[in-house]
């Protein structure tokens, strides 16, 4: 089991709590990876919305969007496995969301994983 002390997930917290700031007023992040994620919020909300159609954009609560926009970002701009990015933001739903929000965000990222692998498949036979 990792320690909630590993710099990694304390790294992920304050992403986390940059991205939730900005959904309520722009901020001046510490960490350059929040500006990364925020400067294509419009690619990463066209993700979740095409996994998530029940839910609008702005009926998700902050805080989960926030995780899901960090999330993934990871899954479609690093080289973290996918297995590890959901695990990583399911932990933090518990820490930060509300009772549902591990169940909801860990089903979207199930989508978002098969999307991004579809594309990936289809990228490669063309």
């Amino acid at each position: 089991m990792k320690s909630v002390r590993d710099p990694r997930h304390l790294r992920r917290q304050r992403v986390i709590q940059d991205l939730f700031a900005n959904t309520f007023l722009p901020q001046d992040s510490q960490e350059q990876i929040s500006h990364d994620v925020i400067k294509i919020f419009p690619e990463l909300d066209a993700r979740i919305t095409k996994s998530a159609p029940a839910w609008p954009i702005d009926k998700i609560n902050r805080i989960d969007l926030a995780i899901l926009r960090y999330a993934t970002y990871e899954i479609t701009h690093s080289d973290t496995p996918s297995k590890v990015v959901v695990d990583e933001a399911i932990e933090l739903a518990k820490e930060f969301g509300g009772d549902n929000s591990p169940s909801f965000i860990n089903g979207v990222l199930g989508s978002i994983i098969k999307q991004t692998e579809t594309e990936k498949q289809h990228e490669n036979s063309n």
